[in-house]
C-alpha cells in the first residue's frame, strides 16, 4: 500500500484520518507509540526530523505537518471537488484559511491559555480576539469556508476549531458551534473518530 499514515489517535495524525476518509484513498495506519516516545526512534527522525506526528508517506513523497497533508493530499487525490482547481479563484480563500489554522489558530489559542505576555503587533498571530473575529468572519453567514461548498480547508481549519472547542481553548459562539455541529454530521469524519477510538481501544488507551 503506497499510503502509509505514521498515526496515533492522541496526536494531530488522528484528523489526518478524516482527511484520509474524505478523498477516499485506500492507507494504512501504522500506530507509534508517542506516550513511549517511540516518535524519536532513528527510523521516525529519519522521515520526520521533528521527531512528531503525523508523517505521510505517498509512494516516495513524504509529507510532514497537518495542514500540508491536507493541502498535499486534496491536490493529489480530489482537485477540483475537495481542493478548488489551479486556476479557481476560490483556491486563494481555500488556502488563506487552511494555513491560517496552524499559523494563527494555534499560537493564538495557546498563548492566551498559557497566559504569554507579548506585544500583539510583534506576534504573527496578532491578539486573542483579533483572531476569534478573523475566525468568525471566515464562516459567518455561510455552511463553509467556501460558502455551501465543502472542501478540505473545512477539514484543516474546522478540524483545528473542534479540537479547540473540545478542550475549551476556545469558547463555542453560535457561530462556532453550529459550524462545528455541521461538521460533525458528516460521514467521513464519523468513520475517522470511529477509526481513532477502535485504535485507542486496541492500545488500551482512554478516550475521554
Amino acid at each position: 500500500m503506497s499510503v502509509v499514515l505514521f498515526h496515533h489517535p492522541f496526536s494531530r495524525a488522528a484528523n489526518v484520518v478524516w482527511m484520509l476518509e474524505e478523498v477516499a484513498v485506500e492507507h494504512e495506519l501504522r500506530f507509534v507509540d508517542i506516550l513511549a516516545g517511540a516518535q524519536k526512534q532513528p527510523e521516525i527522525l529519519a522521515l520526520n526530523a521533528m521527531g512528531k506526528l503525523p508523517i505521510l508517506v505517498d509512494g516516495g513523497a513524504v509529507v510532514t505537518e497537518s495542514a500540508a497533508i491536507g493541502l498535499y493530499l486534496a491536490d493529489r487525490y480530489s482537485l477540483g471537488k475537495l481542493a478548488p482547481a489551479f486556476d479557481d479563484p476560490a483556491r486563494g480563500t481555500y488556502l488563506r484559511w487552511s494555513l491560517f489554522a496552524p499559523s494563527v489558530i494555534e499560537p493564538g489559542a495557546m498563548a492566551k491559555l498559557a497566559g504569554w505576555q507579548f506585544k500583539p503587533g510583534q506576534a504573527g498571530w496578532g491578539s486573542y480576539e483579533s483572531m476569534i473575529g478573523a475566525m468568525e468572519s471566515a464562516i459567518a453567514g455561510r455552511d463553509y469556508v467556501l460558502g455551501d461548498r465543502f472542501s478540505m480547508a473545512d477539514v484543516i481549519f474546522g478540524g483545528t476549531l473542534r479540537y479547540m472547542l473540545r478542550f475549551k481553548m476556545i469558547e463555542p459562539t453560535p457561530t462556532f458551534a453550529a459550524y462545528a455541529e455541521r461538521l460533525g454530521a458528516r460521514p467521513a469524519l464519523q468513520r475517522a473518530e470511529a477509526r481513532n477510538v477502535a485504535i485507542a481501544k486496541e492500545h488500551g488507551l482512554p478516550m475521554g
